[in-house]
């Protein structure tokens, strides 16, 4: 089957979530396939929201003992931390979140997904930072939420059966925002790297917000075939995914499942 990714309010992990959750996967099964990644301290809460009007799904992981900051969303690139109120995540290496994937009982077709992901997302981390794969020590990326953000993807792409995956650009927002070291551009240079590295368009409209985090746009780097506008396709399945965020433009990723119509060559 060939999904469909609207990025047409940008994208983060639990906004992907939410969205593969609403082409059809259940909260059970997917939190089920999570326990064998044998990690513990988080709940994921699943519920309906609304975003301008639109009906979707939105996904909140609670980490025991975390601070949340309000109106903040939980996923943001290895750097970021509350504004006025910095808090430290479980860090993990490169290395480590490979082993954690590696020794779990998922499938192989979810942990070689998983892994790539992780992989380009670490890649891009030790570039912008001068540092080996080896060197580089996760923060937000590497917390419990954002592993599961990324694990929880590659549950749902296998269990679609996706096979092929077109995205449209992606709408990554404008100005600058607060990271443990200062204020700095978005994208957010991880990102940037990212997209530069997946060849993935993006353009802004002038929304002053991160709209795309790392792991949104690793998710779309690493699972995309092609990229730009929808092909002409009949729609089978519409999936909406909700960000933290209440904005003039709804804070939501569009995914759909389509059949593509092929084209008849004719001769003469």
């Amino acid at each position: 089957m060939t999904l469909y990714i609207d990025c047409f309010s940008g994208i983060s992990g639990d906004m992907a979530l939410g969205a593969l959750i609403d082409l059809g996967i259940s909260s059970e099964y997917l939190i089920e396939e999570l326990k064998k990644l044998n990690v513990d301290g988080y709940e994921i809460k699943v519920s309906e929201k609304f975003k301008n009007g639109i009906r979707g799904i939105d996904v909140d992981i609670i980490i025991a003992n975390e601070h949340h900051c309000e109106n903040h969303p939980h996923e943001h690139h290895e750097e970021h931390s509350c504004e006025n109120h910095p808090h430290e995540h479980h860090h993990r290496s490169y290395q480590d979140i490979k082993e954690l994937i590696t020794n779990s009982k998922l499938n192989e077709n979810v942990k070689e997904l998983s892994k790539k992901m992780f992989f380009n997302i670490g890649t891009a981390e030790a570039k912008i930072h001068g540092k080996s794969l080896d060197e580089v020590h996760f923060h937000e990326v590497g917390a419990i939420d954002s592993i599961v953000d990324i694990v929880g993807v590659a549950i749902c792409i296998d269990k679609l059966n996706i096979k092929n995956v077109i995205s449209s650009a992606l709408h990554v927002g404008t100005g600058t925002t607060w990271c443990q070291h200062g204020i700095i551009p978005i994208p957010a240079p991880a990102t940037l790297e990212i997209l530069k590295e997946g060849k993935v368009p993006f353009y802004s409209k002038g929304v002053d917000k991160e709209m795309v985090t790392p792991t949104g746009a690793t998710i779309v780097a690493t699972l995309s075939t092609q990229f730009g506008n929808m092909p002409e396709c009949n729609v089978t399945k519409i999936g909406y995914g909700c960000g933290k965020r209440d904005m003039k433009i709804a804070n939501m990723v569009r995914m759909m499942i389509i059949n593509e119509k092929k084209k008849i060559h004719q001769c003469g």
